[in-house]
């Protein structure tokens, strides 16, 4: 089977803007969670979520003007796409090509992206109008046209990021836009890898992005029990549901051949992911952890490896109680008592939705180059339905060189994947 390696990957949260400044953070036990800024939240029962600070769109994109075309989740994207690409020098490679071999170059490099297919907020610029015009659905059917911006359709597209990436960047093989809840992202990784076992492609650009902290979102998750109030306690006691988180993570792929010719510095490799489906409803979780065990048991069939290879994992651990035991159920299926140590992130950077597996990922694996499994800061006293589960608030040393990243949706949605660094 073709070797799948890593020569770049990127991240951005409310923790960082870098996969080593964010994994700093979850080392010092510091949390992106805080009071919500984008609108005033104080009477939500939900007042809280791991926002970007200081957001700069032009700064991130380095254009301005293409802010008027996309939304906050696709500067995401744009943006952890580019820095990738950045760090795997595709850019100078294929310019130093010359203008034939380029063109060949591009044809052979494609990408993928994991997006949350759309937000409410892209139904916000309706609002005045709806106002205005009260109960005459003639009257706002007849003003449409002269208040909506012309640029709406564009900006509301899944598969911006898609796009735009590759036109920045002249990807132009293999690409897809895949919308599939929370493991949207890390069915983009998983799909860019086997592009490139079936040889259609030479490089993939792989791109998670989301930003579903907006009043629309959170006001459904809060009615149907999800939302947590202000803190997000994976697998603990007091864990009480998910905060919302923002960002995205990318990697650049490439078949060992490709990096090789070129001379990249090859950072991990690729080695195998899984899906399943649990399918028995939009919020309902099989206590068992059906799903989830197959998905996993999938990704180490795909790398051939055996559970004992793992060197640690990063768990979904969204805070959610029946999700925590479910997850903790199947790790212990898979792993029994030889359990790798374990670990969340979510109680730091939130829950980015699309974005979760493709970040988990990236900040996965700078920790499995570090050989540190960051702690869970907000872990106190475990859950009795989580008990025998590997985890600790405190940073621990991973036992290989191999993680294991762990993703989970609506509608029983579950994936895998499995990464190891090189040293």
């Amino acid at each position: 089977m073709t070797r799948v390696v890593i020569t770049g990957y990127s991240a951005i949260c409310g923790s960082g803007t870098t996969p080593g400044d964010i994994v700093d953070a979850l080392v010092g036990g510091q949390s992106a969670v805080a009071p919500i800024e984008a609108w005033d939240a104080s009477s939500w029962t939900c007042k809280v979520a791991a926002e970007l600070k200081d957001y700069n769109g032009a700064k991130l994109l380095g254009d301005r003007k293409l802010l008027k075309l996309v939304r906050r989740s696709d500067v995401f994207g744009i943006y952890a796409g580019g820095q990738a690409i950045d760090q795997a020098g595709l850019n100078a490679w294929r310019e130093a090509l010359g203008e034939a071999q380029g063109a060949i170059y591009s044809d052979q490099t494609g990408c993928i992206v994991g997006s949350g297919g759309g937000a409410f907020e892209v139904n916000y610029d309706f609002f005045p109008l709806m106002a205005e015009t009260g109960d005459s659905l003639n009257a706002f059917g007849s003003e449409l046209p002269n208040m909506v911006n012309p640029m709406w359709l564009l900006r509301s597209l899944p598969n911006n990021v898609l796009c735009h990436v590759s036109i920045r960047h002249q990807l132009k093989g293999t690409n897809g836009c895949i919308t599939n809840h929370t493991t949207s992202g890390i069915l983009a990784m998983i799909e860019s890898a086997w592009a490139l076992r079936e040889g259609q492609a030479d490089r993939m650009v792989a791109i998670g992005h989301d930003a579903p902290i907006e009043p629309q979102t959170m006001h459904y998750l809060d009615r149907v029990g999800l939302l947590g109030r202000d803190v997000l306690r994976p697998f603990d006691a007091r864990h009480n549901g998910c905060i919302l988180g923002e960002g995205a993570g990318s990697f650049v792929l490439e078949t060992e051949a490709s990096a090789r010719e070129r001379g990249a510095t090859i950072l991990g490799e690729y080695l195998g992911g899984g899906d399943a489906s649990e399918g028995e409803g939009i919020f309902a979780i099989r206590d068992d952890g059906d799903g989830l065990v197959r998905a996993i048991r999938a990704a180490l069939d795909d790398a051939g490896l055996a559970a004992d290879d793992v060197g640690m994992v990063v768990a979904h651990g969204n805070g959610t109680e029946q999700s925590d035991a479910s997850e903790a159920r199947a790790l212990k299926t898979i792993f029994g008592d030889k359990m790798p140590p374990v670990t969340a992130f979510k109680w730091a950077v939130g829950h980015p939705f699309a974005a979760s597996g493709m970040l988990d990922a990236a900040l996965g694996f700078e920790s499995v180059r570090r050989g540190v499994v960051p702690g869970i800061a907000t872990l106190g006293e475990i859950a009795p339905a989580c008990a025998g589960l590997n985890v600790s608030a405190d940073t621990r040393a991973s036992r290989a060189n191999v993680v294991l990243v762990l993703c989970r949706g609506f509608a029983g949605t579950n994936a895998a994947l499995l990464l190891r660094a090189v040293a």
